[in-house]
């Protein structure tokens, strides 16, 4: 059977891109190939992190199409990545770290390729959602409102951080826990999941193919 073919998507350091590509090289996430990593910042280190791994990169600039298409520069953006996503011939996408939120310009053609999106969200489903989940998290302990979060990996769908999630992973937060330790602690955690959940969208996808086509004999 043919490697599933993966497009990561990222924004910044790339450590949860590393986990995968590490997963990838070891064999713990398997028949799977990284195909390209994409950025909507120039200088992200994950780019250093895909070339070093022999790994295609596309910086994606978003001040660039707002110059060419000032109205609806969003749409337009999400458009021309989800085009360069099914011309590479991708089987699953995977936002490690990817801070755009993707409009239907984007979910739409790869829904209609069959391309799923899988995201990692630091926080629980429900707990949490958009921007700063951690120091959000960490600050709703200090009051008294939780006594856990976690992270998840979930589908994408238009409602942020809403989607289907393939995996949860919960931690308990201690008390006197600063929000730096808070953040390396989730940091370990995601890592875990990201390699998990991608591997586990990776099967759902063998799944569905098998589904359609029958066993093979």
């Amino acid at each position: 059977m043919p490697k599933k073919r993966i497009t990561v998507l990222i924004s910044g350091n790339g450590t949860n891109l590393q986990a995968i590509i590490d997963a990838v090289e070891n064999g713990q996430i398997q028949d799977a190939e990284i195909v390209r990593v994409v950025s909507n910042r120039v200088k992200a280190f994950g780019l250093q992190r895909a070339r070093d791994a022999g790994i295609p990169t596309f910086y994606h600039s978003l001040k660039t199409i707002r110059e060419q298409s000032p109205e609806n520069y969003r749409e337009a953006y999400d458009k021309v990545l989800a085009e360069l996503i099914i011309g590479d011939n991708s089987n699953l996408v995977v936002c490690a770290g990817y801070m755009l939120i993707v409009t239907e310009a984007f979910l739409d053609p790869l829904a209609k390729a069959g391309i799923p999106t899988i995201n990692l969200h630091p926080a629980l489903p429900g707990a949490f959602s958009g921007i700063n989940a951690i120091q959000r998290a960490h600050q709703a302990f200090q009051e008294g409102k939780i006594t856990k979060t976690g992270c998840m990996i979930h589908y994408v769908i238009t409602e942020v951080d809403a989607g289907e999630p393939l995996v949860i992973k919960e931690l308990d937060i201690e008390q006197g826990k600063t929000l730096a330790q808070l953040e390396e602690q989730m940091h370990n955690l995601e890592w875990v999941a990201i390699v998990e959940g991608v591997q586990r969208a990776i099967q759902n996808l063998s799944e569905t193919a098998t589904q359609i086509t029958g066993p093979m004999e």
